[in-house]
């Protein structure tokens, strides 16, 4: 079963605090967190803070704006009492519990606002931006106190496959996150100078949510799971599957970009997966994409097809690098053929493919 992240948080600040605990003897105030500006107290700090933050973004599940929470431990107003080194890590500990609280609590369509790069995210991103806290910024005071770390694998994997699908996956995942992250260097790629983490894109329309797929949930799918999903009857339906795996293949190689990846349709009114839609990958050179879709076979005949794609084609034609959109079709499958028309989609023309399949285009 997909794990929404509630156990990884606990055990990545179980990680930080005994890593820091043969430590609290040292002057944190006094040095630096490896290459930060921020002393080792002050990046202590952030993570409690980011930790609370996150915590009540979810649980509070404003996605339009940010809402302020924030917690500081050196006394200044506003803050808590001024706190010695265990007294932090009773704070991390404590923080952390609220973020796995609010993790596993979380209804599965629960978001709270998050600005970069699609204003929102769901309770595994916000498991999984907590634990990336807390294991860089562990990396971050070892350094800085003359102390190793090494993250588990699998903690730094579940970071990985939720908040940066963009990066290509390697044989060590920790060091691939350390990279990732500014932290380190790989053979082989170029040492990174700017970076950030992306959430998954989430569209909506009057019925529909289309929820970007991760890599995490992709490789679920492939794999016969549901892709932490609550599918209708006879869903998830061959063609999600396959496309799944085209998002995994693209993720392994590195080229992957997830908005231009898979999304599930979930019905707004009860939470129910129905089918998928997407892209075969980024558009061309050219600024031309293919799209595709299905349904399970429950949830045909509702016009579901035909409100998602009117809406990922508003979407994508909106965008600078993306003119046209196009579909092949099976000159027999009508029903499909019919969603494709009524979205506006047009016959590039009568001839049909070297596999038989007729071209429908969509130009912006």
């Amino acid at each position: 079963m997909l794990s929404t992240g509630g156990d990884e948080v606990d055990e990545a600040v179980a990680s930080m605090v005994a890593l820091l605990r043969p430590a609290v003897g040292q002057d944190w105030a006094d040095v630096n967190a490896g290459r930060l500006e921020w002393s080792c107290r002050q990046t202590a700090e952030h993570v409690a803070s980011d930790l609370v933050a996150y915590a009540g973004q979810l649980a509070g599940r404003a996605q339009n704006r940010y809402v302020p929470f924030a917690i500081t431990i050196d006394g200044r107003e506003g803050g808590l009492d001024p706190a010695d080194n265990e007294g932090i890590l009773d704070v991390i500990t404590t923080t952390g519990a609220l973020l796995t609280a609010a993790v596993r609590t979380a209804p599965r369509a629960a978001r709270g606002f998050h600005p970069f790069p699609f204003r929102s995210a769901n309770r595994e991103g916000f498991a999984a931006m907590g634990i990336a806290e807390v294991l860089l910024h562990a990396y971050d005071m070892a350094e800085g106190l003359g102390l190793t770390y090494e993250a588990p694998a699998h903690l730094a994997e579940f970071v990985l496959t939720r908040i940066f699908p963009n990066v290509q996956p390697g044989p060590d995942h920790w060091q691939t996150l350390l990279w990732a992250t500014g932290r380190a260097n790989l053979p082989g790629r170029a040492q990174l100078a700017e970076w950030r983490w992306t959430n998954n894109l989430v569209l909506d329309t009057e019925r529909l949510r289309l929820e970007g797929v991760t890599p995490a949930a992709a490789a679920d799918l492939g794999a016969g799971g549901t892709g932490g999903f609550d599918w209708i009857e006879g869903g998830p339906f061959e063609g999600t599957r396959d496309a799944a795996g085209m998002v995994t293949k693209a993720y392994e190689a590195g080229v992957h970009r997830p908005e231009f990846g898979l999304f599930v349709l979930v019905r707004r009114e009860d939470d129910r997966a129905v089918g998928g839609m997407g892209f075969h990958g980024a558009p061309d050179e050219e600024g031309k994409a293919e799209v595709g879709y299905d349904l399970a076979e429950a949830a045909r005949g509702n016009g579901y097809a035909t409100e998602a794609l009117r809406t990922l084609a508003q979407w994508a034609l909106a965008r600078d690098d993306v003119r046209s959109l196009f579909a092949t079709i099976e000159p027999l499958n009508a029903p499909s053929r019919a969603v494709i028309a009524r979205a506006g989609f047009v016959p590039v023309s009568e001839e049909l493919d070297e596999e038989g399949l007729q071209a429908y285009e969509l130009r912006g």
